[in-house]
C-alpha cells in the first residue's frame, strides 16, 4: 500500500504539538529528524536530546488530501507552519531496509557485528547478531567501534573467564560481544529502560542471556570486575570516576570512550589518581581511554 508523506521544516517549534496534531489527523507515523546536521554529543541527565532545529516528516494513507491536511494542521495547532512538501511512497519491507545499508562489519581480528542472521565473511569468526533499535550502540558510531576493537584486542588469557562491567550498556552490544570473546560473565547497567530491553533481546538472541546481569540500579554492580567499560559522554564519565575505579580490581583493565578527543585530557586526568591511563586510539573527532588499575589508590 503506498503513502502519502508530509514533510515540515519546523526549525525550533517545540515538536510534541506537532506531532500530537499529525497524529489526530490520521498519520501512521511521525518521525523527527536533525534539520541543521547538529548533533547533540551530551544532554543533560534524564533529558531526552532534541536538535535545536527539526524536521517532521509523517505518513499518511495515499488517498490523504494534502491540500486538506495542511488546512486541517493549521487549525488544530491555531498558527501558521511553513509551508510542507508531499511525496507519494511505494510501500517496501520497511522493517528490512536497513539491511541496504548495513553489512556485517569485523573489528579487531576475529570479531564480527551481523545484521539479521547474514553471515561473516571468516569462518574462523566470533559472530553477534544485531539488529539496529531503538537503543545506541550497532557497531557503526566511532564510539562503539572503537571498544569493540578494543575487546577483541585485549589479550585472550586476560578475558577469557573474566568479570566484566557494562557502564551504559545501551543495545548491549558491548556485554554481548564480551561473552563471546570468553568472558564468563557481565553486569550491564543503565538507566534507559529503552536500553534494558534491548539489551535483554540481543542477549538471547546471541543465547548469553544467562551469562548477563540487566539492571538499571549501579550501586547493584558488586566488584570487583576484571574488565570496566563505559562509553557514555565526558561530564559523566569525570563525575563517575570514583565509583567506577572502584569497580575494577587491581590490575583491572578499563576502556573509556563517548568523549571527544579535546575532553581526553580531562577525562583522563580524572582516572589517574587509580589507574594508569592514555588515549589508545582516535576515530573521527573521538576518543578511547584505556586504563589499567593500580594497586595503590583509594
Amino acid at each position: 500500500m503506498p503513502f502519502q508523506q508530509l514533510t515540515i521544516d519546523i526549525g525550533a517549534r517545540a515538536p510534541q504539538p506537532v506531532e500530537d496534531a499529525l497524529f489526530a489527523l490520521g498519520a501512521t507515523s511521525v518521525t523527527l529528524l536533525d534539520a541543521a546536521d547538529a548533533p547533540v554529543l551530551e544532554p543533560a541527565p534524564g533529558q531526552t536530546p532534541l536538535w535545536p532545529t527539526i524536521v517532521i516528516r509523517a505518513l499518511f494513507d495515499a488517498a490523504a488530501d494534502p491540500v486538506a491536511l495542511t488546512a486541517n494542521l493549521h487549525a488544530l495547532l491555531g498558527e501558521t507552519l511553513p509551508p510542507a512538501t508531499f511525496e507519494r511512497i511505494e510501500d517496501k519491507a520497511w522493517e528490512r531496509e536497513w539491511l541496504r545499508d548495513f553489512r556485517p562489519m569485523r573489528f579487531g581480528r576475529r570479531l564480527w557485528i551481523c545484521p539479521g542472521g547474514l553471515p561473516a565473511d571468516d569462518p574462523d569468526a566470533i559472530r553477534v547478531e544485531l539488529d539496529p533499535g531503538l537503543a545506541f550502540g550497532t557497531g557503526t558510531h566511532a564510539t562503539t567501534a572503537m571498544c569493540l576493537g578494543w575487546l577483541d584486542g585485549l589479550p585472550e588469557e586476560e578475558l577469557a573467564g573474566a568479570r566484566v562491567i557494562d557502564y551504559g550498556c545501551g543495545s548491549g552490544i558491548l556485554a554481548v560481544a564480551a561473552v563471546k570473546l570468553g568472558a564468563a560473565s557481565v553486569v550491564a547497567v543503565d538507566i534507559d529502560p529503552q536500553a534494558l530491553l534491548a539489551t535483554g533481546e540481543n542477549a538471547q538472541r546471541n543465547q548469553v542471556l544467562d551469562c548477563i546481569q540487566i539492571t538499571d540500579d549501579p550501586e547493584a554492580l558488586g566488584g570487583p570486575a576484571d574488565v570496566l567499560l563505559a562509553n557514555i559522554l565526558a561530564g559523566p564519565l569525570v563525575e563517575l570516576a570514583p565509583r567506577l575505579a572502584r569497580l575494577v580490581r587491581p590490575a583491572g583493565h578499563i576502556a573509556l570512550s563517548g568523549l571527544l578527543l579535546e575532553q581526553a585530557d580531562t577525562v583522563a586526568a580524572a582516572y589517574q589518581p587509580w589507574f594508569d591511563i592514555a588515549l589508545d586510539e582516535s576515530r573521527e573527532g573521538w576518543g578511547l581511554l584505556n586504563g589499567r588499575r593500580r594497586a595503590s589508590g583509594s
